[in-house]
């Protein structure tokens, strides 16, 4: 596999099993191109949340063709009164009594997030996108009262696939990166979580079993602290969760990378020199990681993808390009028909 044509091979993925994907922002004009993209492309079934006469004469006027693109109202959905139903009843099992007039409101807001998750939850769409309009938290939020954790994992985190230039590393040049945009200080059983997630999506993107290094500053007890405690408990749990997954830890970064020092730090292990997807013991290592590989290194980082949801919703940054969004979409309908 050669490592920048990654996305290519992502939409590849996408075209061979079609998924519906809704697109909340309809009051974005990013969002009306890149459904034009996506349909063109056959990417995905693409479903906008609006007033479909507002939306196709906007549409009109940009010259943008929404052929093949599904508009759906949410105020006037006759939808609209069983997903009311449905979010009341779905607050109430996770312990959260809200009123019919609550729900109706959210489902109707003009942000229509929540309308969008009830879609996904529902299986009336494959996935969500969103975010080039709404807040990180605010998209988040919405998903988690709606579309949910996914079963056995109370942790939702993220990824980056971060396509470097040098091919001896991970998969052909390609490592996993997580959590480098969510969680601030998962404990050993949220780190957990986050491993078996991120070896789940390993093997939906690149095809390959995942051999996942749980980091520290420290390699195998090389330093005594609780920060190094907390690493090695994750492993446990982890391997607990997922018996056949390929796994080690606490190493440090070189150590996982480079056969010659994972050899003399951890001998024997599955993992070290070779790893593929790197678990950051907290966000400040994570995000810093990132950050400093994609600018230093020039690699490109694809994400961050949201994991750990029962159906995938995928945040946007709000300066996010068309393209962006095309190739966010595309990410999310593997995701999706992974599930």
């Amino acid at each position: 596999m050669h490592t920048m044509h990654l996305v290519d091979q992502i939409k590849e993925k996408a075209k061979r099993h079609l998924q519906t994907i809704v697109l909340p922002e309809s009051y974005d004009e990013r969002m009306l191109y890149a459904a034009e993209t996506i349909v063109t492309e056959k990417l995905a079934r693409v479903v906008i949340l609006g007033n479909p006469l507002k939306i196709q004469a906007e549409a009109d006027e940009k010259g943008i063709s929404l052929a093949g693109v599904e508009l759906i109202n949410p105020v006037t959905s006759p939808k609209l009164n069983q997903y009311v139903t449905d979010f009341v009843e779905l607050r109430k099992s996770r312990g959260k009594i809200v009123s019919a007039e609550e729900a109706r409101a959210l489902l109707t807001a003009p942000d229509h997030l929540y309308y969008a998750g009830m879609m996904v939850h529902c299986k009336d769409a494959g996935g969500e996108v969103a975010g080039a309009s709404n807040t990180t938290g605010n998209v988040l939020k919405a998903a988690f009262q709606t579309v949910g954790p996914a079963a056995g994992i109370k942790t939702v985190s993220s990824f980056f696939l971060m396509i470097t230039k040098n091919h001896f590393f991970g998969e052909n040049g390609i490592i996993l990166f997580a959590d480098c945009a969510v969680n601030p200080d998962p404990d050993a059983q949220a780190l957990a979580e986050i491993a078996v997630a991120t070896a789940g999506n390993c093997k939906a993107f690149l095809d390959v079993e995942a051999r996942v290094a749980m980091l520290s500053f420290s390699s195998k007890g090389s330093a005594a602290h609780p920060d190094v405690d907390k690493v090695t408990k994750a492993l446990e749990i982890a391997k607990q969760m997922k018996p056949d997954m390929q796994i080690d830890g606490e190493l440090q970064a070189d150590a996982a990378l480079l056969p010659s020092v994972g050899g003399k730090k951890a001998p024997g292990s599955p993992v070290a020199g070779k790893a593929n997807v790197l678990i950051f013991p907290n966000l400040d290592a994570g995000n810093i990681a990132y950050k400093l590989v994609e600018r230093v290194a020039e690699a490109e980082a694809v994400g961050p993808i949201i994991q750990g949801l029962a159906k995938p919703v995928n945040d946007l940054s709000r300066g996010c390009s068309v393209d962006d969004i095309v190739n966010v979409v595309a990410i999310t309908a593997v995701q999706a028909a992974q599930g």
